[in-house]
């Protein structure tokens, strides 16, 4: 192989799921001229990287899985090397494709009571034998960030928490779990993004603090995964200014962070992966197309993500960088596909979901971290005032009728005629952005019933949106579901009732 068909292996360009023939095409073009190494995998054009925050939230275009297994099979056929399949699934397949079986957040996975690392390491096995069975060998997951700022807008539900020691411990749980599952995985993003107030989707984050200060924070959950045998780290958008001399260089592009702090110092011999190239904190630092990609192949990384000029990236780096330096890349990412057996590709049929075992799993999950998290619960006393008639039942921002309350399978009372009441909250978005999708005047409505009854919240979702709910005490109890999934309503109703 020449030197350029050796730099093309580098290269994972985004290929989209739902997109014009004539897209199709340019990827077909993609691995037909310039041999790229690999493609990951978005839904749309609009759910990608770039557009993360205002992507709809619920995907709506049918046959997703479907064209997913036909486009692979596609771009196989054609590809003189078998292409390395990569998706940013962090929750599971879910994540980029709906009707596919989607896992808890990893924020939810943090609230495990018991056993938490083995659970941690069986979804991540199970997310991980769903993509190896539908043609993917590498998910870009799981994040390893340490969510310490309650507004970051971007990590937030994806991180495993803000306890320093159980991200390491869960992040490299999850990463094992994908490992035993046959697929790669992992730990992102680079030095890490927990602490930071802007989304490097649309601009670049910094990160003032002292390297000590890192060191105890940012850096261990990565240092914790590199010294049990991590083969893999994503390194992030964002500027550390402590570990690059005082300059705001994104660590991405950044030499001095990837090759001296991460492969010398903290003692890293894997691969190293871009996060997207196309996102704002570093897609327009250089007008010349190709430059960027020479920026971050300089800097260390082994795995080009998401470019969008791959040709001139290819010949950018070329021209750059020395026989030597394109060969030790090229031999790692080889490695890798032997590794995961990316090279014995063999065309795949949509496979099927046991639906039932997936069910069960979510239910026992439930039952470990669905959570009294504020007041106390006196079951005889709710079933008692159900059959009295002072029982009152609210739900907010449903889209569906009655989920929860048909789970109790209850008569209720009219809010007004009640002594108690349940007010079921299930949140639109796991986002932050718009009060995770609430609506102020509802808030102020919860707000105030709170305040004139006795009542129960049964919050479904994002933890971190019970800050708009004002002060919890007002409650008489809050039971924190974590998400909306149909097992976690069912984990719910047995604990107001006791079963």
């Amino acid at each position: 192989m020449n030197k350029n068909q050796k730099i093309a292996q580098c290269f994972s360009p985004a290929a989209f799921i739902h997109d014009s023939e004539e897209n199709y095409r340019e990827i077909e073009k993609l691995i037909q001229e310039q041999e790229i190494g690999g493609l990951t995998f978005f839904h749309s054009r609009h759910s990608a990287a770039a557009n993360f925050e205002k992507r709809a939230e619920v995907l709506d275009v049918g046959g997703t899985f479907e064209k997913l297994i036909g486009l692979i099979n596609r771009y196989q056929a054609i590809s003189k090397i078998p292409l390395l399949i990569s998706i940013d699934g962090e929750y599971g397949l879910a994540m980029r494709v709906e009707n596919t079986p989607q896992y808890p957040f990893a924020i939810t996975l943090g609230a495990l009571k018991s056993d938490a690392e083995t659970w941690v390491e069986e979804v991540g096995y199970r997310m991980g034998v769903d993509m190896k069975r539908s043609g993917i060998h590498l998910n870009l997951a799981p994040c390893a960030d340490v969510n310490t700022n309650p507004n970051n807008p971007v990590i937030g539900y994806r991180s495993f928490g803000k306890d320093v020691e159980a991200v390491s411990k869960l992040s490299f749980a999850a990463y094992s779990g994908m490992k035993k599952a046959g697929i790669g995985a992992c730990l992102k993003h680079f030095p890490g993004h927990g602490d930071t107030a802007t989304d490097s989707h649309l601009g670049l984050p910094i990160l003032h603090k002292t390297k000590a200060e890192l060191k105890a924070e940012e850096l261990f959950p990565f240092q914790y995964g590199i010294d049990r045998g991590v083969e893999m780290i994503m390194v992030g958008h964002l500027a550390v200014p402590a570990l690059t001399g005082g300059k705001d260089v994104p660590a991405s592009i950044s030499r001095e962070l990837i090759t001296d702090l991460l492969k010398g110092e903290m003692g890293f011999k894997g691969l190293v992966i871009s996060d997207a190239l196309n996102m704002k904190a570093v897609a327009n630092l250089f007008p010349e197309p190709g430059e960027l990609e020479w920026q971050a192949f300089h800097a260390g990384n082994d795995i080009l993500c998401f470019s969008d000029h791959v040709k001139e990236g290819i010949e950018k780096i070329a021209q750059n960088a020395s026989d030597a330096e394109v060969d030790v890349v090229f031999e790692k990412v080889m490695d890798l596909k032997n590794r995961l057996g990316v090279m014995e590709f063999q065309p795949i049929e949509v496979p099927a979901f046991n639906c039932e075992s997936h069910s069960r799993l979510q239910s026992e999950l439930a039952a470990n971290y669905v959570s009294v998290i504020s007041g106390e619960i006196n079951p005889a006393e709710i079933q008692a005032l159900a059959l009295a008639g002072k029982l009152g039942y609210s739900e907010f921002f449903t889209s569906t009728p009655s989920p929860f309350s048909e789970k109790l399978d209850l008569t209720f009372s009219p809010i007004d005629q009640s002594e108690k009441v349940i007010l079921a909250v299930f949140v639109p978005s796991h986002k932050p952005l718009y009060q995770f999708g609430m609506e102020q005047t509802v808030l102020d409505e919860i707000s105030v019933l709170a305040k004139s009854k006795a009542c129960i919240l049964i919050h479904f979702g994002n933890p971190l949106a019970l800050k708009h709910l004002e002060n919890l005490k007002d409650f008489e109890a809050v039971i924190c579901g974590y998400q909306g999934f149909e097992e976690v309503q069912r984990v719910a109703a047995d604990r107001l009732f006791s079963k």
